[in-house]
């Protein structure tokens, strides 16, 4: 088995944990090195962005539901967002993601998600709204936050955790080790994140029912 097929079965592995489900349940991850699934996506600023128009860039992505304790936490002590105004600074582009449908928790508005940009003094390049889970589905996000980092050439380089403490007790942000700071370091210098695939943990990600 060569290292992109093992980390391809430990993304679905991971993804399914994420949720309580049996390591060998089938999720729709994406594969650690291969492309990253393409989107088009409201923003929500109400124009529209898809991936391919930012080949050439490294991009981050957040899922987010602003309800959740677990997003509470990094945004409450201004975790998330330091790592945004990094990502800013070097050039990354940030994007965060809401997959929340009508009627469940963390859905938001376009006014409502512009509103929660400027009262948490967040620094995203966009906010993507995704009421119909279609993004979410491409990449097997299960809860808030779920991070995934991509390489300028649109190749998946993390899917994760934000860091290794599976709390929502703010005191975890002290002693924490961050999981995307040292992958975005690692992509941009061309390198293989350090850890590629970690088990996220959050509020599970309630997506619209599938539409024929």
């Amino acid at each position: 088995m060569d290292r992109r097929t093992f980390l391809a079965g430990a993304a679905a592995a991971t993804a399914a944990a994420a949720t309580g489900l049996p390591a060998g349940a089938t999720v729709n991850a994406p594969a650690i090195g291969a492309p990253a699934p393409d989107f088009q996506v409201t923003t929500a600023d109400g124009g529209t962005l898809s991936l391919s128009q930012l080949r050439g860039k490294v991009v981050v992505l957040e899922w987010t539901n602003h309800d959740c304790p677990f997003v509470r936490k990094h945004y409450n002590g201004d975790n998330m967002q330091a790592l945004q105004r990094e990502a800013k600074q070097q050039n990354v582009v940030w994007l965060t993601v809401v997959s929340s449908p009508p009627g469940e928790q963390g859905h938001v508005t376009p006014a409502q998600a512009n509103d929660l940009t400027r009262s948490r003094k967040a620094e995203p390049a966009h906010v993507l709204l995704d009421p119909k889970g279609t993004m979410g589905r491409a990449y097997g996000a299960q809860v808030t936050p779920h991070m995934y980092v991509i390489d300028a050439e649109g190749r998946l380089q993390y899917m994760g955790a934000i860091d290794d403490k599976p709390s929502a007790n703010p005191a975890t942000l002290q002693t924490a080790s961050n999981y995307v700071r040292p992958a975005v370091a690692a992509v941009l210098a061309g390198k293989p994140a350090p850890t590629p695939v970690t088990r996220a943990y959050g509020c599970s990600i309630k997506l619209a029912p599938q539409t024929t």
